[in-house]
């Protein structure tokens, strides 16, 4: 047995293709079937079923699996522990994040982390939060950035800062009128929500009591997964929307008037990096984690006075 034939049933385990595994691998199918092969006969067990499309993982195959994550997970940190020796970040960091952070932090991180350390190639992914759970287990990529509390115990999360939830209210919205909101005001069927797989629109509705939206009753159903799309449904057909504060700084003077606060305690969510229990890459990790740690605003990394929804 050997930590190659290790990393080459992970990733037939994780992308359920002996050719696709292959390719991720850098190595031919023929090859990567021989040494998969060789390790079956070695234990004696039949560790995949290539009768089903997708290849499935037998009874006793998912644990083996299970525990070369484990081996190899061991097994990277003695480079780390070289890369620590020489005080200098170096590597592939994948990183996975919802896009209702992204815009708002991304851009802002990205050139300051690369000039402080240019040794480290960023790989990001923008997606929901249940591909970036599943991924971050899987080993796929090796941290998330996303919202939380996720109550995984497979996973640890980093709190990193607590963004407080407003209100955008058309001027046609009985909202407009007020000067700070309560989640009992908001009326279901004038809400623009993210549509179904984003976090956010779950912490909405947690935050408004699930009350039945009746927007059905209306001419269209309209699904969007994207915040600025959101604030442009209530610039020109009216209605509300939630937005999360950081969306604030790219609003104009004129759409500020439309922005507002919920009354304390006001409506937050927790915005962590997640990784995996037996994570790697830990210096690089907490490196990102300080970088978005002093982009954000002070008030925002405590969650003092503060509602944090869950997801």
């Amino acid at each position: 047995m050997t930590l190659v034939q290790l990393e080459y049933i992970v990733a037939v385990d994780t992308y359920k293709s002996f050719v696709q595994a292959a390719e991720k691998c850098h190595i031919t199918q023929p090859t990567l079937s021989m040494q998969i092969q060789k390790l079956e006969d070695n234990l004696g067990v039949q560790l995949f079923d290539r009768s089903h499309q997708p290849v499935t993982t037998t009874e006793i195959g998912q644990e083996i699996v299970m525990q070369a994550r484990i081996v190899l997970a061991e097994s990277y940190k003695i480079k780390e522990a070289i890369n620590d020796r020489n005080k200098e970040l170096a590597g592939e960091l994948k990183i996975g994040i919802i896009p209702t952070v992204s815009p708002y932090i991304l851009p802002k991180i990205i050139s300051r982390f690369m000039e402080k350390y240019p040794q480290v190639k960023l790989l990001i992914w923008e997606q929901n939060t249940e591909q970036i759970i599943q991924q971050v287990k899987l080993g796929m990529i090796d941290c998330g950035i996303l919202s939380t509390p996720l109550q995984d115990a497979a996973l640890i999360e980093l709190p990193v800062f607590y963004e407080n939830f407003v209100g955008y209210v058309s001027k046609a919205s009985k909202l407009f009128k007020k000067k700070h909101i309560a989640a009992d005001e908001i009326d279901m069927d004038e809400l623009w929500l993210l549509n179904e797989g984003h976090c956010m629109r779950n912490q909405v509705l947690n935050l408004c009591q699930r009350r039945k939206n009746n927007r059905s009753a209306q001419q269209f159903e309209y699904n969007t997964g994207s915040i600025e799309t959101l604030k442009r449904m209530v610039d020109q057909n009216n209605g509300a929307t939630i937005l999360p504060e950081l969306a604030l700084a790219d609003l104009t003077d004129k759409q500020l008037e439309k922005v507002r606060h919920f009354k304390e305690p006001e409506p937050a969510r927790e915005i962590s990096i997640v990784v995996a229990r037996n994570y790697l890459k830990r210096r690089m990790i907490e490196a990102m984690k300080n970088e978005i740690t002093e982009l954000v605003p002070k008030r925002l990394k405590t969650k003092k006075r503060k509602d944090i929804l869950s997801i």
